[in-house]
């Protein structure tokens, strides 16, 4: 298992939150994507995927964490979505 410096938080299934820590992760992550494959998706799949066998785990970890902020699964950014979406319901109710 090739771990990343830091792990990428994102949210899965029905918004449970993971801790991906390693290119083996966030390949099988990519891998089994059901959503849309943008070239976003390639692009991080192609990077965790040469990660794998050549060791470059950065760059697969920043691929990974942009493909996560691109389908709004990136905990952090999930989170602030969640709280600007409620805000506004509310100021609009």
């Amino acid at each position: 298992m090739k771990p990343f410096a830091k792990p990428v938080s994102i949210f899965v299934g029905l918004g449970f939150p993971r801790d991906v820590e390693t290119v083996d992760e966030a390949f099988e992550i990519l891998n089994e994507w059901v959503g849309s494959r943008s070239p976003t998706h390639e692009q991080a799949l192609a990077a965790a995927r040469t990660a794998l066998t050549e060791g470059n785990v950065a760059v697969a970890r920043l691929a990974f964490e942009a493909f996560a902020r691109k389908t709004g699964i990136l905990a952090p950014d999930a989170l602030e979505l969640a709280a600007a979406k409620a805000a506004d319901e509310w100021l609009t109710a």
